[in-house]
């Protein structure tokens, strides 16, 4: 690692979620900034910019094989200048220095919502590194999103006790060195902050209100954070019952998939404790790369109900355009380079269409979830006596797929209701 050092490393970040692939160099971090724990990376300064960040050896790819692929993903001014600013680095190193080149994964910045009653924590790769919380944590539910959490808070150095309504999911995190929990009241007793992540607002209550819940673990100074995407009086409830016992609550529902998940890519939106929510900073730095505070318990609800609204529309209406194209003799796969050439491409779009046009279906976010946020989504509106025609014909198209039996099928397979 230290001989890595004796040369210049040039490199790209690479393309991930929404952020570019950008040109930087490796550099010695400073003397008193730690390597994060649990990954093989190096410390980047990106050309450019002022920013530095750790990055993950697994998103290295080399510079010169790859810089014309990167030019055509990013075509803005200030790429093709840090762009430059590299190839005049070369120029002026060649016959000086020996130059070993590298390409490098995502920088995520810091974002700052200039408000004071939205804030925003530092990412994982703008720190650099994670000193985990010395609190032990809890986790309820290791479905899709949970797993992935669970897995990257672990990875991070958490003490971390895990339950599962199906026992045999937790065998695998057991080997990564979890704690096992018996019962969902036993977890919360057992941990300082206790997380849940289920499928929706009856299993977020049951999990909480049932037989050995977690209201029975609940005592003064515990805390309890509800991920689940769930209504706003779901929320209001479940802090009302917690606060009730002394306990302290804060709802933190994550936008993202599967794979995001899995990345310690998710993006949170918390609202309630704000206490709480700083407690659980190291948390939510080793699940996402960055998170938000909404003020008030049910404010996040809100905001995650809009966002899965727009997403879920949007992912039926891909479906729509695609069947359309295949209707009207158009070539599907011309359709997708097209649209991921303009203002509307992203991960999200390619990742989406490629999986449809292969048939793959595997779930990344189930359909009966997307079309379980479109319905929640819909009756807040109604409670705002605000109309949601887009995401109510949306909803339509999702209940018709779900009656296809593609419920436990990607959001994707929404298509799948335009062909039958």
């Amino acid at each position: 690692f230290k001989l890595m050092f004796l040369f210049l490393m040039l490199c790209f970040r690479g393309k991930l979620g929404r952020y570019p692939p950008w040109p930087g160099k490796v550099v010695s971090p400073p003397k008193d900034l730690k390597k994060p724990r649990g990954k093989k990376c190096f410390f980047v300064k990106f050309f450019g910019t002022e920013d530095h960040a750790w990055i993950k050896v697994e998103q290295l790819k080399p510079y010169h094989p790859h810089k014309e692929e990167m030019i055509k993903i990013n075509k803005g001014k200030r790429f093709q200048q840090a762009v430059d600013a590299v190839e005049e680095y070369l120029k002026k190193a060649k016959g000086k220095e020996q130059v070993s080149l590298f390409d490098i994964g995502c920088h995520v910045p810091y974002i700052d919502t200039g408000s004071t009653s939205i804030q925003a924590a530092d990412s994982t790769a703008v720190n650099g590194s994670i000193t985990p919380t010395d609190k032990r944590i809890g986790f309820l539910g290791l479905g899709l999103m949970g797993s992935g959490i669970v897995s990257n808070l672990l990875k991070m150095g958490h003490v971390v006790t895990v339950w599962n309504r199906t026992a045999e999911k937790c065998d695998l995190f057991i080997q990564e060195g979890a704690r096992l929990g018996r019962t969902p009241a036993e977890v919360v007793s057992m941990c300082d902050i206790t997380f849940s992540c289920v499928s929706d607002p009856k299993a977020a209550r049951d999990l909480v209100l049932g037989p050995s819940g977690v209201l029975q673990g609940i005592r003064p100074g515990k805390c309890y954070v509800e991920m689940s995407t769930v209504d706003p009086e779901t929320i209001t409830e479940l802090s009302q019952v917690i606060t009730s016992r002394g306990g302290r609550f804060l709802e933190a529902p994550v936008s993202g998939s599967q794979q995001l998940s899995n990345d310690g890519m998710l993006v949170i939106v918390a609202a309630g404790d704000r206490s709480v929510y700083e407690d659980c900073s190291s948390c939510f730095q080793a699940m996402g790369k960055t998170s938000f505070f909404l003020g008030e318990a049910g404010n996040a609800a809100r905001m995650m109900l809009i966002l899965n609204m727009v997403q879920g529309s949007f992912m039926a209406t891909i479906a729509e355009g695609l069947t359309l194209a295949q209707a009207t003799g158009q070539s599907q796969q011309t359709f997708l380079d097209i649209l991921c050439q303009g203002q509307m491409a992203s991960t999200f779009v390619d990742q989406k269409c490629q999986n449809i046009l292969q048939g793959n279906f595997k779930p990344d976010y189930y359909l009966k979830h997307i079309q379980k946020d479109l319905r929640l989504a819909i009756s807040m509106g109604d409670s705002a006596n605000h109309p949601t025609p887009m995401a109510a014909a949306a909803n339509e198209v999702y209940k018709r797929a779900k009656a296809l039996d593609q419920s436990d099928n990607d959001m994707s397979a929404v298509y799948r209701a335009y062909i039958h």
